[in-house]
């Protein structure tokens, strides 16, 4: 009996460790000073489906509307971030999502960088989707770069903070400072160079969102809401000054990222990754070629 509970002990401490990331030992979101919604963002739609208070934004899908927000500059290259909080329960067919895109800049032929939350079940937790786009591959004929999340922490307890670096040479994803993705600059025609502002929106994706568009939202739960606060935007402002230095997050100043960020990099990308676009047989790597690389 004593030696089953050992045995039990050691599964429940090897499971909970699991869930344990490595420490980065640099947390870039601790160097940027934080934004409050009003001073750098504005409401683009749905402005009876958000409010703004002291502690943040909170926006809102139901039957009539969702919400969404923008930057009042774009930028060439930064860090952006905020802590999300989302919301418990059924929410399939529901986006909440942090992203950067010229779409309206460049309809037809725009740019992006994604990070979406897509709904969940009773039974299946939140995805994260990881995406980028350049040169109009995200209209018309979709060529996506996706990679997909489970999370190490259930994302409706607490806020959790979620951030895009992107500048010349990569694009970094971090989630509490972990590195989750990092997509390198391999040739100019799969990698975003346009100037992109800052988006945040809830709405309704139920032709794709959770799995595949086989769960939709149901409003019998609305309404659906996502929490943001401690907004962190610190980049290369496209109007600006031209020598201002893209921004990094590693903690030797330079591009890429350090050992110990790696080393949590790869833990992630062993344990949590659903889904990546290289590894997709049913895909056309023709249109993909850095796949293999990333």
């Amino acid at each position: 009996m004593a030696f089953l509970l050992y045995l039990l002990l050691l599964v429940n401490a090897k499971f909970s460790n699991s869930l344990i990331p490595p420490s980065p030992k640099y947390y870039p979101s601790l160097k940027i000073n934080s934004t409050r919604f009003d001073q750098e963002l504005r409401n683009l739609w749905g402005p009876y489906h958000q409010r703004v208070d002291q502690n943040g934004l909170t926006i809102w899908l139901d039957r009539t509307s969702g919400s969404g927000f923008k930057s009042i500059h774009s930028y060439t290259s930064g860090y952006f971030g905020a802590s999300i909080k989302l919301q418990a329960g059924y929410t399939a067919g529901v986006i909440a999502c942090l992203y950067l895109s010229n779409n309206q800049a460049l309809p037809g032929k725009h740019d992006e960088i994604d990070m979406e939350f897509l709904g969940q079940t009773n039974e299946n937790p939140y995805v994260l989707q990881t995406n980028v786009y350049m040169n109009g591959s995200g209209d018309g004929n979709l060529v996506g770069r996706e990679m997909r999340f489970h999370l190490w922490f259930d994302p409706t307890a607490a806020f959790h903070h979620y951030a895009i670096l992107w500048n010349p040479q990569e694009i970094i994803f971090l989630v509490d400072d972990i590195p989750i993705r990092k997509y390198k600059k391999r040739s100019p025609s799969t990698f975003p160079m346009r100037p992109m502002w800052v988006y945040g929106s809830i709405w309704d994706a139920s032709s794709w969102a959770t799995d595949n568009g086989r769960y939709k939202a149901d409003y019998s739960y609305e309404p659906f809401i996502a929490k943001y606060k401690d907004f962190k935007i610190f980049g290369c402002d496209a109007s600006g000054n031209s020598s201002c230095r893209p921004a990094t997050v590693s903690s030797t100043g330079g591009y890429g990222l350090s050992d110990t960020q790696h080393s949590a990099l790869r833990w992630v990308q062993r344990s949590y990754v659903i889904y990546y676009y290289c590894h997709d047989t049913n895909r056309d790597h023709s249109v993909t070629p850095e796949c293999g690389g990333e």
